[in-house]
């Protein structure tokens, strides 16, 4: 996936206020961090309803896309033309201070603005397919069965372009105030990653069927 060069333009939105140094509007931070989020949750309002959903994306350059059902209220909202807020998030571990005001978490984050359309052309869809599925599991797509034609009716799917965005990053040992690195508590950072157990098949997988290699760990 392409990585342009230039950063997001700074806006009001997007303008990190709280601890301005941890920001940082660099594309190649930003779409990084966006390729290894697992997860991307979606803001919208419906009526002066806020809504807030939880869902798998793909990024391909400087768009966002997503998959659901034809009649979602996500997917309805994401294909109207109303501003998105998206977020991704990776913590990296447990900042643990000696006065608990300064318990803290290092994380890498991002938040992105943008408009989405709906994409009817049947090989676009196809195409977002594909990096949705090498997205969740790479090397999957070419290991299972494509979407029939009426899966892909049954299936909207959503391109955003992301017109701002901006990091937030906290790495590092905990920041207590001067008079408290004397107290006799332990302080440091304890370490957090997402890590894959072994597969477990399908009670209903053929006997015949084994583990493929990218699913071994």
């Amino acid at each position: 996936m392409p990585i342009a060069s230039q950063a997001f333009t700074k806006t009001e939105r997007s303008k990190i206020d709280r601890i301005p140094a941890r920001g940082s509007y660099d594309r190649e931070t930003v779409y990084g961090i966006i390729d290894e989020a697992p997860l991307c949750t979606i803001s919208f309002v419906t009526g002066e309803q806020p809504f807030v959903i939880p869902t798998i994306h793909a990024r391909d350059e400087g768009k966002l896309f997503f998959h659901g059902a034809t009649k979602s209220r996500l997917i309805a909202a994401m294909s109207s033309g109303q501003p998105l807020s998206m977020c991704f998030t990776l913590l990296d571990g447990l900042v643990i201070a000696r006065s608990v005001v300064h318990n803290s978490m290092n994380y890498r984050s991002v938040v992105a603005y943008g408009t989405g359309r709906l994409i009817e052309d049947d090989s676009v869809k196809m195409h977002v397919f594909q990096i949705l599925s090498d997205k969740l599991m790479p090397r999957r797509w070419e290991d299972c069965k494509h979407p029939t034609q009426s899966e892909m009716d049954m299936t909207a799917v959503v391109e955003v372009t992301i017109n701002d965005a901006s990091a937030k990053i906290r790495t590092g040992p905990p920041v207590d105030v001067e008079g408290d690195y004397e107290l006799p508590y332990w302080a440091g950072v304890l370490p957090m990653k997402v890590v894959f157990g072994y597969a477990e098949s399908d009670p209903r997988l053929s006997s015949e069927i084994v583990l493929p290699d990218y699913l071994k760990i």
